[in-house]
């Protein structure tokens, strides 16, 4: 069974990991805050600059790019300045943007340059955030990655409910987004300080020393790449068309939109908050095909249930079915920490292309069938991860 961590380091209850995994609760928490709130403010976005379906997709493609821009980059960056430090700058860069998006929101160059700089930051910040979790992780000897993840959904429930509210209460786009960029850069460097010490990488057998882009020609870090790439599309096209949806096929109020993707977002963080036990007593690659099969359960209920409530219900197997493919792409891209910064990059970036693909995709299929039918692309992508779940499995670690 593929359950066991590879490493033999471990140091469980140090004060120094305890204050470690608090702080990547912390940045988990943030970044999904800030990225859920922004998904909140789409249809209104959408509204104000009156874009139908293949524009929109258009427009959230700059988040894409910039992530997509900044992965290859973020290995290299992590390795030689840390963690913590990477965190930081990216937390700045990113509430940045909110503010140019907040600001410029009835321009699209704007919200396109405003989301170019927050999907950089992201995407660097996730890079950072991850390699920092499987450090944790396997100094606590025991599945955390998925509750660190848990932690970011818990963030995105929390900025989608807060988002409801805002919209609800007719709360300018303005006045809501500047004030999430304001507590992301005020938290966020605060709390990496107390991030595990940044550490050379050590020197790997017989005193090798791989560069970190070697990572690219490993063939099991590209099929883990391949199986989050599935994942991070299922994932992403819950929240970015998940609300607009339910709001267009629905023909549901504006306030109905955020509410179901909070619903998305909850069964989300119920299964990564969850999934750690299921991991440690079946193994990854059973577990991650389990949730192959409950997106797809609910991806049909969505597009096809007809009424409101069913729905919702497709709504919650799609969110525990998408919960658990990215934390666990991450752990297993991370199984030897000499490489863990190199091989989590390659697959952070093999997995926002399906950020970046995803959005247009959507969109360009939603001018054709509309947006709720367009979401069963989805189905056929996840059949590319159930095919490369089996590179998930740990590393031995004699190997």
């Amino acid at each position: 069974m593929d359950t066991g961590l590879t490493t033999t380091a471990v140091q469980v209850d140090h004060p120094e990991v305890l204050r470690a995994r608090r702080a990547v609760f912390v940045a988990f928490i943030a970044s999904g805050f800030a990225f859920a709130s922004w998904a909140s403010r789409i249809p209104a976005v959408r509204d104000t600059l009156r874009l139908d379906p293949g524009r929109l997709g258009l427009v959230l493609l700059a988040i894409a790019v910039g992530s997509v821009v900044a992965l290859p980059l973020a290995g290299l960056v992590v390795t030689h300045i840390g963690a913590a430090r990477t965190i930081a700058a990216m937390a700045a860069l990113l509430s940045a943007g909110l503010a140019v998006v907040a600001i410029g929101h009835r321009h699209v160059g704007a919200v396109g340059a405003g989301l170019f700089l927050v999907g950089f930051g992201n995407g660097a910040w996730d890079v950072a955030m991850n390699v920092e979790g499987a450090a944790v992780e396997q100094r606590l000897g025991r599945s955390i990655m998925s509750r660190f993840h848990a932690g970011f959904s818990i963030g995105t429930v929390a900025g989608a409910l807060i988002g409801a509210a805002a919209v609800a209460a007719q709360v300018p786009v303005t006045p809501h987004l500047l004030a999430v960029a304001a507590v992301v850069v005020a938290v966020v460097p605060v709390s990496v300080r107390d991030f595990l010490p940044h550490a050379a990488a050590a020197p790997e057998p017989h005193g090798r020393r791989s560069h970190p882009l070697q990572a690219w020609t490993e063939p099991r870090t590209l099929l883990i790449g391949l199986c989050v790439l599935a994942a991070a599309f299922t994932e992403g096209t819950g929240n970015d068309w998940l609300g607009v949806a339910v709001i267009d096929g629905y023909h549901s109020s504006a306030a109905v939109g955020p509410l179901t993707l909070a619903v998305f977002l909850a069964a989300m963080t119920t299964g990564r908050w969850f999934g750690s036990g299921l991991l440690d007593h079946y193994g990854r690659v059973p577990v991650l095909r389990g949730c192959v099969i409950a997106a797809l359960v609910g991806l049909m209920l969505v597009v096809f249930g007809g009424v409101l409530p069913l729905a919702m219900l497709g709504a919650v197997l799609w969110g525990l079915g998408a919960s658990l493919g990215f934390p666990v792409g991450m752990s297993a891209a991370a199984d030897d920490p000499r490489r863990s910064a190199a091989r989590v990059s390659v697959v952070a970036s093999i997995g926002y292309l399906a950020f970046l693909a995803g959005p247009p995709l959507i969109g360009l299929l939603g001018n054709h069938v509309g947006v709720l039918h367009s979401l069963t692309l989805a189905a056929g992508v996840l059949a590319i991860g159930l095919a490369a779940s089996g590179a998930c499995r740990p590393l031995d670690p004699a190997g």
